[in-house]
């Protein structure tokens, strides 16, 4: 029989991460440590509400930009295009922001922060304007 030698607690090169990855006080980052299902469920959760809020604008957006800014069908079909265009290229602007300047936790962090900011603002006025509409 062969004898299998086991690994102890000891924490060896191998125990970290072979990426580079360190944590926000610049220590290299144990593997055991990162990723796995916790990051996994926060980019889910994450990416869940991102699509509901894109696809929630994009299927109204027409409707709300003839009904209530009163544009004609042709201008609001081409904002609408416009928009979406928009969508898809800015990924290429946070992935240039990332690479050369912020990284990606910081980067991710403050986009996150600004879309839950103005997702805020813009249901707190909706719900704002709801309410006072039912107060009338």
């Amino acid at each position: 029989m062969e004898k299998v030698e086991e690994k102890g607690a000891a924490y060896g090169a191998e125990d970290y991460t072979r990426d580079g990855t360190v944590d926000l006080q610049g220590r290299p980052v144990f593997r055991s440590n990162t990723g796995r299902w916790r990051a996994c469920s926060f980019i889910v959760g994450y990416e869940v509400f991102e699509r509901m809020a894109y696809y929630g604008i994009a299927s109204n957006l027409v409707v709300y930009l003839t009904t209530k800014l009163h544009e004609g069908t042709v201008t609001s079909s081409n904002n609408v295009t416009n928009w979406v265009g928009t969508v898809w290229m800015t990924p290429l602007l946070g992935a240039y922001i990332a690479d050369a300047h912020l990284g990606r936790y910081w980067t991710f962090v403050i986009a996150s922060a600004i879309y839950l900011v103005v997702l805020i603002h813009h249901h707190s006025r909706q719900t704002i304007m709801c309410l006072f509409a039912l107060h009338i």
